[in-house]
């Protein structure tokens, strides 16, 4: 752990450090990696809250030996803040201007519980402030019902009783009960469970109904109960029958209910809100992972459409490297339907800018356009395995980037219609590269992640597209300066810097280059050019996940073998001959000797799966076309603790939920299904009226 520290505190990245530093970590991976970043941040923050309480306390003179040994003996956030409640500046409470009157002593008083009769001594109390016995002894209450919400053992015993048994309940509003957007809440119009048993998503669910206002949601306890054994612990057994002990019971149930209950009860529903965060955020991250991840087509001639009745169907056509070439407009359906002309541009385009592939956003209109192309070629006379392949894209996100400032820079001249097809072309060609350019928020493949804390979902789903992005690599002389941004070391400026001198220098032919980009200096290139890959470079390691720093290592292996590095790279009897602890040193161990072997069998390997083309069933067009029993092809479009989405072409996707996933049971929808894989599934309920369709994958 403290290598791996070090280099954190070094500044390097984490999938540098999984990656090229295994003998510093004994081979952690960037889970674990993050895993000890995210603590060691958390515990700064606790070590700087620490300093903060210690200064506050020790500036009111209140400060003792023993609490500065448990401030600074204490690592967990509520201890801390337990042990600085009753020193914390706060706004003037009904305890502070008790104790302003002078009515401290008579608390302490009635704490001992001793007094026979506590109106008698309330009278010592008295002051123009405090005219009356009952104001004196009110006053006091008032301290000790602070006193006892304040207590460290106090809130331990009400916080564990919470932890225990409390439960979530959610009413709906009467006032808007019957309205239309209160309907997609209705399940938890009358709902309670036990907080502890209460799942990630039925508690965002809830609270975002409370944030629309459809619902009033609180978290309880056995409010007696807690009231007892509070009793139990400030009330004198020997006392309790006394007018001082009964005096101090009141005090306890006021400071319970009024000060202690509310406090904790908002404690719990922030720690239960920011679990059920830390859930989704971890099932959002996974999904962006395995949409990043997607199968990539490759480059190659592509052209894109983005389909639509009304407006027409926007056709743009691409070359290899992604570049727009041509785009136009076509009319193939209702209600202008100009479909002998849409299909002649249709097929002029595609024999003029020798389209391989086409890729049809997954919209509006989705479907009919595919049959159409499908249709335009065949009519010619095409067979169907020399036509160009036929794809439907996710749109997720497309409307975003084409108004977006990057879509703006690449396309100043271009319309957001333009745009929009083009990222539906290029996200098939390579999904990671155009998807790293839409705030990940605008996928569509989250859980409530517009309810979630909003830095920490950040924060993941950065570390989510910097891990996709270093661990497929990038071409050097075609990345964008939005993919580049995310290669280990560099950033927008550097990013820009690259391109800047791509653009005036002309392709990169080696890695080495990189040292003469402005500001890119021996620490950005020591983080960066492992991830950065040189097609047709001289050196064929610059094309390999093989870092420069182990070039010569590389290069004393195919000494040894009487060989050259392409020789060593082009045959397996050669590698097999290398024996690797002949290599090992102090700064290189066997694990990093062995990816580098592992990446001389091929070099430059993407590891994303090959791409599949998929076809709806032609017999259902939307939701009237669905019957009950129906089995139906589908593409899974989004996972979350609850089941998964699938889409099976009638314009809304229908949930498996996880109980309807398999024929055993499962600890989660991860477990059997990943995004965008194809599912057989059958339909076992259609709710019109909420435009929701229940599915099934059970055999």
């Amino acid at each position: 752990m403290e290598g791996t520290l070090a280099l954190l505190d070094e500044g390097a990245t984490i999938p540098f450090i999984a990656r090229y530093r295994k003998e510093r970590t004994g081979a952690l991976d960037e889970v674990q990696i993050a895993a000890i970043s995210e603590q060691n941040d958390r515990l700064k923050e606790i070590q700087k809250r620490k300093e903060t309480v210690t200064k506050t306390i020790t500036e009111l003179g209140k400060m003792t030996p023993e609490l500065e040994q448990r401030i600074e003996a204490c690592w967990d956030a509520i201890e801390l803040e337990d042990l600085y409640l009753p020193y914390k500046p706060k706004r003037r409470t009904r305890a502070q201007v008790a104790k302003e009157r002078g009515l401290e002593p008579l608390a302490t008083l009635l704490l001992l519980q001793r007094e026979a009769k506590p109106e008698t001594a309330a009278t010592r109390y008295l002051t123009p402030d405090v005219p009356t016995v009952e104001e004196a002894l009110k006053g006091a209450q008032d301290i000790i019902a602070e006193m006892v919400s304040e207590d460290e053992r106090s809130r331990q015993s009400v916080r564990g009783s919470f932890r225990r048994t409390a439960f979530i309940t959610s009413k709906v509003i009467k006032s808007k009960a019957d309205s239309d957007e209160a309907q997609k809440f209705s399940d938890y119009f009358d709902w309670s469970e036990p907080l502890k048993r209460c799942s990630s998503h039925r508690l965002l669910a809830m609270r975002r109904g409370e944030t629309e206002g459809v619902l009033r949601v609180s978290i309880t306890v056995d409010e007696e109960e807690n009231v007892e054994r509070l009793c139990r612990q400030w009330v004198k057994l020997q006392a309790s029958s006394s007018s001082c002990a009964q005096l101090v019971a009141e005090a306890v149930a006021d400071g319970y209910k009024r000060l202690l209950q509310p406090s904790i009860e908002t404690e719990f529903a922030a720690l239960s809100k920011e679990k059920a965060d830390e859930d989704a955020i971890r099932v959002f991250a996974e999904n962006l992972r395995q949409l990043l991840l997607g199968a990539p087509l490759g480059q190659k001639r592509v052209m894109g459409i983005d389909p639509g009745f009304r407006t027409g169907c926007k056709v743009v056509c691409l070359d290899a490297q992604g570049n727009l070439l041509h785009h136009e407009a076509i009319f193939p359906h209702p209600p202008v339907r100009r479909t002998a002309d849409a299909m002649e541009a249709l097929l002029t385009m595609a024999r003029k800018y020798k389209v391989e592939a086409i890729a049809i956003g997954n919209g509006t209109a989705s479907r009919e356009t595919k049959a159409f192309v499908e249709l335009a070629f065949s009519s010619q006379g095409t067979a169907k395995e020399t036509s160009p392949q036929v794809f439907v894209v996710s749109e997720d996100g497309a409307s975003v980037y084409s108004a977006s400032k990057v879509a703006r820079e690449e396309f100043p001249d271009e319309d957001v219609t333009v745009r929009g097809a083009v990222s539906i072309g290029r996200r098939l060609m390579d999904p990671l590269a155009e998807l790293v350019k839409i705030d990940p928020k605008s996928i569509g493949v989250g859980q409530y992640q517009h309810d979630v804390d909003q830095s920490k979902l950040k924060k993941s789903l950065d570390q989510t597209v910097e891990s996709c992005v270093n661990s497929v690599g990038v071409n050097l002389n075609t990345a964008s300066v939005h993919l580049l941004t995310y290669v280990s070391g560099l950033g927008p400026s550097l990013a820009k810097n690259i391109v800047e001198y791509r653009r005036e220098n002309g392709a990169f032919t080696s890695r080495a280059q990189l040292k003469k980009v402005p500001r890119l200096g021996p620490a950005a290139f020591e983080q960066c050019a492992g991830f950065l890959r040189i097609n047709g470079a001289k050196n064929p390691l610059d094309n390999s996940a093989v870092h420069p720093e182990r070039y010569a290592l590389v290069e004393q292996m195919a000494k040894d073998q009487g060989c050259t590095v392409a020789d060593l790279i082009a045959q397996k009897e050669l590698r097999a001959r290398v024996n690797i602890k002949r290599y090992v040193s102090d700064e290189v161990g066997v694990p990093t000797l062995t990816d580098i072997l592992k990446e001389l069998e091929k070099p430059g390997r993407d590891p994303r799966e090959a791409l599949e083309e998929f076809e709806f069933d032609s017999r259902v067009n939307s939701i009237d076309d669905l019957v009950e029993g129906m089995e139906l092809p589908g593409i899974v479009t989004n996972i979350t603790n609850f089941g998964a989405f699938v889409d099976i072409g009638v314009h809304q996707d229908g949930l498996v939920h996880i109980s309807q996933m398999a024929n055993r049971r499962i600890n989660h929808p991860l477990d059997v299904v990943k995004l965008h894989q194809h599912v057989r599934v059958k339909v076992i309920e259609i709710d019109r009226r909420r435009n929701r369709i229940s599915l099934s994958m059970k055999s």
